[in-house]
Formats: structure tokens, C-alpha cells, sequence
């Protein structure tokens, strides 16, 4: 289990020219589904195809064309829900937003407002201090990505790229209970690690797979526990939505500025608006995009092109008793298991790939020696020559086998950097490079006594020192492994040291 205290992580306080104001965050994150195809087509979803060359006659709203659900988006969203705990509603069904965009051909989208397919979950997010909170997830909803309009190609003409039109997206909608910037980056990093971990989302924020609409508001101390207590959302103040945010750093400096920008309105005896903003980065402030719209702006409705979606449970049944191991729990077992501190656990389950490295080159060897050799060694290294882990030259193989050595007392600690290096440079297998280069450690207790009495021959004032202060005595140790070239086992040279001086 992980050694965590729940809810204690501090609120985000600003301090006003009044009073000092609490941050209350909730976000709704739009998580583009892992499949080949889009939601409602058999279009491609490719990222970087040519300009409309993954779009069905669907996707482009032609006359007549009907929209024939995905069965794997189904399932995707259904394994999101899961892995979060998620209730999954065997009924659901298809609305129509209606709104006009330029990349939206339709002149709709099709989503799930009324009865969406997963209902309410919870991220456990931890805040790297031994404390975590529990953000809420209110729902999931499946629905179509719009597409995306281009205006700098051109100084008096925009285009339109259908490619994204019609992709399917799991919008991921948390109940107000982030407090802070920093807490809303870690809710992000948490969620796009267990749709990794599920293969549901790449999360790749960059191709803009990933992205967030977060609603900020700001309270007076105490408002928010009330909140909880009695459900009243009059205890918090008006939100404001700031769209489309793709990056952790952003998301974190939109919600600063606008918090700030909110208690300025207020303590000047304003009224913040509801409204949904869009932030800038390079002037560090937000602007207002339009009013925030309610679903009676969007004129939902049924859609009259499909019909209600019924699961059965024996499917989602099977769905999880297929799904990984997730990473809260591959982190607890780490620890347990494998006596990791929870710090290395973290580095090698924030990824699934770093996860199954490591299990493969823990397999059979010491835990915290593979961990440490993974981490300080490996992933030090590639980050140095700028490298990820797809694109190591080193294998888990070869890291267990330099482990091995280690263990058996072939070689040192120093002797393994040295081997390391061969290893990742040049290849090959560790113990046969041991074997033919000569580095097999000095275990021969009366080779190491020799080295030893011609270092104390040839040396006795600093014996004599050595005898007055002990501590010296690293000074015979360092010489002798010099003299053997670092092959002598340091046990044996401490011991052997340790037992000449002290005659």
C-alpha cells in the first residue's frame, strides 16, 4: 500500500489588497481515443496525413450520410472508466450539439449530454510530498473532435483541414475539487498515466491529443469545505472557463493570472462574469472569447441517426479482467516487493515502457540494485546523449547481467561503470567482455595482502599517522586498489588494511 495522508495537500491562497482567496479548479480534459478509425467512420485517424485526406463523406457532412458507430471507441472509453473507478452505464446514448463552425461541416456535434456512457470515478493524484488527494470525476463522454481551421497560411484567406473531423474523444469531467495550479498539473499527469498505462490515449498534447478546458473560480477560506459539506455550489464564486490548454506550463500560469485577474474584479466591488476566456501566453494574461453558453444555448437533442447504445455486462466484464496492472498498484507492489523507496517506485511507473524495463531486468536479480542502475545509470545516460528509452542502446539483458557480476563478486561497483560504458558504446555481453578485457575482480585474499604490505613498506610515516587516526586508513585503501587498478575486492583491501594497521 502506499504510505499516503488524503486531503491534506494545502489549498492555493493568493493574497488579495483585502483579504487573502482559495483557488477552486475543475477541468475538462478531451482525451482523443487510441483507434484506427474515427468514431463514427472508417476514416483513418493518422496525425500528419495531407490536408483532407482522412475524411469520409460522413466526416464532411455529405446528404444522407448515416454515422455507424465504432465498437472499439466504445470500448476505450469503457476501459478509461474502469481504470478510474469509474461506474460504466450499460445504457447511454447520442445527443446532437448544435453550433456552426467552419471545421465543423455538420453543423453539429455528436456527443452524450444527458446520458453519458461512464458515470462517476476518482484519480487519485499525489502530490510528491507523502500527500494525495482524491479529484472526483463527475463523467465520460464519448463525442467527435471538430476540425481545425488554418489562418497563417494565407494573409487574407483561412483553410480548413477536415483530417480531425469526426476523431473520437473521451471528454474526462472532474468535480471542482483542484486547488491549485500545481495540483491541477499533477491531475493531468496522473490521468494521462493511466490512459498510457491502459493504451486508451497517447496523451501526446503536443498533436494537440490531449487538452483541457479549465474552470477556475476563486472563495473565501472555509467556502470550499462548505461546499463539500452541503453540495451548494453558492458557496464558490463564478467560474470561468479558459479553453483549449495543451501544455502543463501553461495550464499552470492561465491559472494564476486569471485568479489573480478574477480577485481584482472582486475586491473592486465587481462582478466576475461567466464566460468562457483564452489565454496568452506571451502578454501573461486571459481574454474573453465569448459568453459561456449553457446546453440550452446548444439546443440538444437526441440523435436521430442512432440509436440508443446497450452493453452488456458480460463485455465490460471481460474488458476488466483484461485490463494491465495500473500504475498505483504496480507502484505499491515495487515497494513491497522490491523494497523501492517510493521515489524510485514513482520514476519507474511513470511510464508503462520505463515499468516493464525495469521488471525485466529486476527479474531474477536484487531490486534496489536494478532500480538504482536503471534510473541513476541508464536513464541518466540517455537524457545526457538526449535519447529516450525506445532508442537505448542497452538492453535489460545486458543491465541484469552487470548486476550478476556484481552480485557474484566478478567485478566491483567502479569496475561496473567501467563495463557499463563498454556496454553502451559498443555492445555486447557484459560477462564475456569481463572475461576477455581482463576485469574480473581480485578475490585472491593473498595477491590483495601482498599489494597491501608493499603500500605499508613503502609508506611508514603515513602509517604512523594511520595508526594515530584510524580514518586514514582510506588513504592504504585507495592506494592499494590504484596499485591493483581497481580490480582488488574493497571488502577484502578494508579488511586486510584494517588488520595491518592495527599489528
Amino acid at each position: 500500500m502506499l504510505d499516503l495522508t488524503f486531503d491534506t495537500p494545502k489549498p492555493k491562497t493568493i493574497q488579495g489588497a483585502k483579504q487573502a482567496w482559495e483557488l477552486v479548479i475543475g477541468m475538462e480534459v478531451h482525451a482523443q481515443v487510441a483507434t484506427q478509425a474515427k468514431l463514427f467512420s472508417g476514416a483513418s485517424t493518422q496525425f500528419g496525413a495531407e490536408p483532407n485526406s482522412n475524411v469520409a463523406f460522413v466526416d464532411a457532412g455529405m446528404p444522407g450520410m448515416l454515422p455507424v458507430i465504432n465498437e472499439e471507441c466504445v470500448a476505450q472509453a469503457v476501459r478509461t472508466g474502469l481504470g478510474l473507478k469509474a461506474e460504466i452505464h450499460l445504457k447511454s446514448a447520442f445527443d446532437r450539439k448544435n453550433y456552426f463552425y467552419p471545421d465543423l461541416p455538420q453543423g453539429y456535434q455528436i456527443s452524450q449530454l444527458y446520458h453519458p456512457i461512464v458515470g462517476e470515478g476518482e484519480v487519485l493524484v499525489e502530490m510528491g510530498d507523502g500527500t494525495a488527494r482524491v479529484v472526483r470525476i463527475e463523467r465520460i463522454h464519448l463525442e467527435q473532435d471538430a476540425g481545425k481551421s488554418i489562418h497563417d497560411m494565407d494573409p487574407h484567406m483561412s483553410f480548413v483541414d477536415l483530417n480531425r473531423t469526426g476523431v473520437a474523444l473521451m471528454e474526462i469531467v472532474s468535480r471542482p475539487d483542484i486547488r491549485g495550479p500545481e495540483e491541477a498539473a499533477a491531475y493531468i499527469t496522473k490521468l494521462r498515466q493511466i490512459m498510457w498505462y491502459l493504451g486508451t490515449c497517447d496523451g501526446n498534447m503536443q498533436n494537440g491529443n490531449l487538452r483541457a478546458d479549465v474552470n477556475v473560480s476563486i472563495c473565501s477560506p472555509g467556502a470550499y469545505e462548505k461546499y463539500r459539506e452541503t453540495g451548494d455550489f453558492g458557496h464558490l464564486g463564478t467560474r470561468c472557463e479558459i479553453k483549449n490548454m495543451n501544455s502543463m506550463r501553461f495550464i499552470q500560469q492561465a491559472i494564476e493570472v486569471e485568479a489573480r485577474r478574477q480577485i481584482a474584479i472582486v475586491e473592486d466591488g465587481g462582478e466576475v462574469v461567466q464566460e468562457t476566456r483564452l489565454y496568452d501566453p506571451d502578454k501573461g494574461e486571459t481574454r474573453s472569447m465569448r459568453s459561456k453558453e449553457e446546453a440550452h444555448d446548444y439546443r440538444y437533442f437526441p440523435c436521430p441517426d442512432l440509436l440508443p447504445l446497450e452493453i452488456e455486462q458480460g463485455w465490460v466484464d471481460d474488458i476488466a479482467g483484461a485490463l494491465p496492472e495500473l500504475p498505483d498498484e504496480k507502484k505499491s507492489r515495487f515497494m513491497a516487493d522490491l523494497g523501492l523507496s517510493d521515489y524510485d517506485a514513482s520514476v519507474l511507473t511513470a511510464e508503462p515502457e520505463s515499468a516493464a524495463f525495469f521488471e525485466q531486468v529486476a527479474d531474477g536479480t536484487d531490486g534496489k540494485m536494478a532500480a538504482n542502475w536503471v534510473i541513476n545509470d541508464l536513464f541518466g545516460r540517455l537524457k545526457k546523449d538526449d535519447k529516450s528509452l525506445a532508442d537505448s542502446p542497452v538492453t535489460p539483458a545486458q543491465i541484469a547481467g552487470i548486476i550478476t557480476l556484481i552480485k557474484k563478486g566478478d567485478i566491483s561497483g567502479k569496475i561496473a561503470k567501467d563495463v557499463f560504458e563498454i556496454v553502451y558504446t559498443e555492445g555486447g555481453d557484459p560477462a564475456q567482455i569481463v572475461e576477455e578485457r581482463g576485469m574480473k575482480q581480485v578475490t585472491d585474499t593473498g595477491a590483495i595482502e601482498a599489494a597491501v604490505d608493499q603500500i605499508i613498506a613503502d609508506n611508514p610515516a603515513q602509517v604512523e599517522k594511520a595508526k594515530v587516526n584510524p580514518k586514514l586508513a582510506g588513504w592504504f585503501v585507495g592506494q592499494v586498489m590504484k596499485a591493483t587498478g581497481g580490480k582488488a575486492n574493497p571488502k577484502a583491501v578494508n579488511e586486510i588494511v584494517a588488520k595491518k594497521l592495527a599489528d
